[in-house]
């Protein structure tokens, strides 16, 4: 089950109601409800369904919100360990480790299905990408010779997600394989 902190005042109502609807969508998600709406999930959180209706457009913006929630994680740090390889392999393992859970897998599915057109960007790997900046320009100053951020994003996280939605196996090795390849690209 997931349980996310919603944005707003510790504490306050809005974070509070906002939590109980994460936490109902969550709960419907990792059910494996059939049929998700807006009353259903107003039901289940305690909260008018017209709380939902003047948020979110429709089921599939709230599903992705939450989705996002749940994928990423606000001030979430990367590993500083001096070394680019070390410092993105132990995130790949991480991003691999969590991702890989039940509940997780659920949401990046139903954040997937959620999709009905092409976006220009995903939440999600917006963060992801000032992640992977964030470890490049660390390897800039240290001299490391680095493959771009679209490289990583290309060939390291894009696979991990890939792997999580298509039901594939994805384990530390893995992660470890696609650093190992993406930094064979600058060597």
């Amino acid at each position: 089950m997931f349980n996310h902190e919603a944005p707003g005042r510790a504490g306050g109502r809005a974070n509070r109601v906002l939590t109980a609807i994460y936490t109902s969508v969550g709960e419907l998600v990792g059910g494996g409800a059939t049929k998700i709406s807006f009353p259903v999930i107003a039901e289940r959180a305690g909260v008018n369904p017209t709380t939902l209706y003047r948020r979110w457009a429709d089921v599939n913006d709230l599903l992705e919100e939450v989705a996002i929630a749940a994928l990423t994680r606000d001030g979430e740090s990367v590993p500083d360990t001096g070394s680019l390889e070390e410092d993105l392999t132990q995130w790949a393992m991480v991003i691999a480790t969590d991702i890989a859970r039940p509940e997780r897998t659920r949401y990046l599915r139903a954040m997937v299905s959620a999709r009905v057109e092409m976006v220009a960007n995903c939440p999600v790997m917006d963060t992801r990408q000032e992640q992977a900046s964030e470890m490049v320009r660390r390897a800039h100053e240290r001299g490391e010779p680095t493959p771009t951020v679209l490289q990583i994003l290309d060939h390291v996280i894009a696979p991990l997600y890939h792997h999580v939605a298509f039901a594939l196996e994805v384990d530390d090795e893995y992660a470890r394989r696609l650093v190992r390849d993406v930094l064979a690209m600058v060597r």
